[in-house]
């Protein structure tokens, strides 16, 4: 098998006496010539292995369906019930808001630098390498437990329907077909994640359509509900300031997934366009599905429902609301797209945790067989690897897939607070940078909240990772909780540390930054926007060609300006 991550080594060797970490390199804005030109006769291209065959479709629709998962579904239940419906309304918001900002940072290095390690690269290239090295394991594990928890959440999905048929089957069953889509190549993963995605979102509009329903008198008791499960018993603020804390984390897990859509550089065309476009767009709507559906579940849902958040069984509020309509097969209807939506969430955190093992094989930061690709550019030893960690569901059966899930559900919610840290301190020296080294023209998409957004968004993250584990010293100590609340920070600052002692590495400085390797407009498929017009039509899925990326931007400009180009931008943005 060719080793691919050799032959890389010895193109960086082949470089080496041009390395892009030294100042005054052409691109590094040293006062002379022309900033941001590039020697052609240089390597600069380290990470750029991977087939990029997402298109933009494919990209967006992943960025929206693969964060509506488990935590919605599911997860919202769990926050009924111990924070009653005001303090989910306000946590999700809340959450949202850090998130919104933590996009539009990841969006600005990851249009600069797309490469599929994403924001784990840009924190040691940009910060630290130790800060790198451990946000990576970090985050790889993340998603490997992600895919644990998504595998896991279908056996209390199939107890909706009975209590028969075994747990570990049906995991197993689809974590073999989860598998087995990841091995395809990236472009069947991409239309089979764009399906489901879109399933998701239909599903999601219609929720909210009988959410509004149910509400008005459209249920089996034929009585308006308006505000009324808003003040019952300890209602809206169930718990006091431990329930309210204690939503954070699951707030953090439903919306953990949005930043990994950056992922996805590495694969995608023509990075430095599509990708300013997703985060653009695909947040709002993020936002819309998130607020109106929790703000809906509070009201429909009264946060006493039975098993709405017990340790052996989770019954989806979603499916709650569509049998109240009065049918039955309302609810086996939901309860089967949400098992396809929890697949959906598997694939993705599998296809995630991948890319990033295969990016610790290319940075050094794990063994390099990790890195070796199949003939379809796929890291399949990624791939296998990071799937054996959803082993773990088979313990479902003996500690109680309610339970376990909950536990990695905490664990997951921590580790993205983590990770937005990371990325907003990233962004934050990835900025300095770029002006210190006056880069500030090449940046195909601009943070427009810097510098407030990313500290603000930095500053809040840690208080939500100290508070948030209120619930497990309340009313009496809980040891398997705390663990699952705070195990992630400590396991952080030991391989932080780590990393720093064994390799000796250095903070980096502003003008000693790396902001040459694999820059977007040195990637083989990058096109000049002004060559865009006269390109032909067609799509091809390799490199090296430039036909087919841009058609008739002249014409389609005049053709949005009718009612029928409105509407169908209208449709584009909220479906593709």
């Amino acid at each position: 098998m060719q080793k691919d991550v050799e032959a890389l080594e010895a193109h960086k060797d082949q470089s080496s006496s041009s390395s892009p970490t030294e100042p005054g390199l052409p691109g590094y804005g040293d006062g002379d010539g022309d900033h941001g030109a590039v020697d052609d006769d240089t390597y600069h291209i380290q990470a750029d292995r991977l087939a990029r065959r997402l298109s933009a479709r494919q990209v967006q629709m992943i960025a929206i369906g693969g964060t509506i998962g488990t935590g919605l579904f599911l997860g919202t239940g769990k926050s009924l019930a111990t924070g009653g419906p005001a303090s989910t309304l306000i946590a999700y918001a809340i959450v949202g808001a850090i998130v919104f900002v933590t996009m539009l940072s990841l969006g600005e290095m990851a249009a600069f630098v797309p490469v599929a390690g994403s924001f784990c690269t840009f924190a040691g290239r940009f910060v630290d390498d130790a800060l790198g090295f451990a946000l990576t394991w970090n985050y790889w594990f993340n998603d490997a437990v992600s895919t644990a928890s998504d595998i896991i959440a279908l056996q209390l999905l199939l107890q909706f329907w009975t209590d028969n048929f075994p747990g570990w089957a049906i995991s197993l069953i689809f974590l073999v077909v989860v598998i087995a889509l990841n091995l395809c190549p990236v472009g069947v993963y991409g239309e089979v994640e764009y399906w489901l995605s879109l399933l998701k979102v239909v599903t999601i509009v219609i929720f909210i359509i009988i959410g509004i329903v149910v509400n008005c008198g459209g249920n089996r008791d034929h009585h308006y509900i308006g505000g009324h499960n808003w003040y019952i018993g300890d209602a809206p603020f169930v718990g006091g300031i431990g329930g309210f804390a204690s939503v954070f984390v699951t707030a953090s897990f439903a919306y953990g997934g949005t930043e990994s859509i950056a992922i996805t550089a590495g694969e995608t065309k023509n990075p430095s366009r599509t990708l300013p476009r997703v985060v653009r767009n695909v947040f709002w709507r993020i936002v819309l599905f998130y607020i109106l559906s929790i703000l809906l579940i509070g009201l429909d849902v009264p946060y006493t429902y039975p098993n709405l958040s017990e340790k052996n069984t989770s019954t989806s509020p979603f499916t709650i609301v569509f049998t109240q309509v009065g049918a039955h097969a309302a609810g086996s209807f939901i309860n089967a797209v949400i098992l396809t939506s929890v697949i959906s969430a598997a694939n993705h955190a599998l296809f995630a945790g991948s890319r990033l093992l295969y990016t610790l094989a290319v940075d050094g930061y794990a063994p390099k067989f990790f890195g070796h690709l199949n003939r379809f550019h796929v890291p399949w030893v990624a791939v296998l690897a990071t799937s054996a960690i959803s082993g773990l569901c088979f313990g479902a059966s003996y500690i109680g897939a309610g339970q376990l899930w909950s536990w990695l559900q905490n664990l997951v919610g921590v580790s993205n607070q983590l990770s937005w840290i990371c990325i907003g301190l990233a962004s934050l020296r990835f900025r300095g940078a770029v002006r210190a080294q006056n880069l500030e023209h090449l940046l195909p998409f601009r943070n427009w909240t810097y510098p407030v957004g990313p500290v603000l968004a930095v500053g809040l993250n840690i208080v939500l990772v100290l508070v948030q584990g209120w619930s497990c010293f309340s009313p009496s100590f809980s040891a398997v909780d705390f663990v699952s609340y705070y195990i992630e920070i400590p396991i952080m600052l030991v391989m932080f540390v780590f990393w720093k002692l064994v390799k000796r590495t250095k903070f980096v400085h502003l003008h000693n930054m790396d902001l040459l390797t694999d820059r977007y407009n040195l990637q083989h498929d990058y096109i000049k926007p002004e060559a865009a017009p006269v390109a032909e039509s067609g799509e091809d899925g390799g490199r090296g060609s430039r036909s087919g990326k841009f058609r008739g931007l002249v014409s389609q400009d005049e053709d949005d300006k009718t009612w029928l180009g409105r509407a169908k931008r209208l449709g584009m943005w909220l479906f593709f």
